[in-house]
């Protein structure tokens, strides 16, 4: 899906030159606040953004100022992948 959003020139130029590329930073806030919203997970966050990993997410999200969700069937899924790792 491609979006476009008209800006007053003059503002999207400080904006591009302060944040860099306007473009990545307004899918940031707008992934930012779908995750926050619980609307998308931690691994879309990673496709949508293209992160390596998912530890980056969680930098992503922490810079942006988002809490983790983190409920009780990731905590299991967690703990489940912490036994088989041991078990090697």
């Amino acid at each position: 899906m491609q979006i476009t959003v008209e800006i007053p020139d003059e503002i999207a130029q400080r904006l591009d030159q302060t944040e860099g590329n306007l473009s990545r930073r307004l899918v940031e806030v707008i992934i930012a606040d779908a995750y926050s919203n619980g609307q998308i997970s931690t691994a879309e966050v990673r496709q949508i953004l293209q992160l390596p990993s998912r530890l980056t997410v969680h930098a992503f999200l922490k810079r942006m100022g988002v809490y983790l969700n983190y409920d009780e069937a990731e905590l299991e899924q967690d703990l489940q992948s912490l036994k088989e790792f041991r078990a090697q």
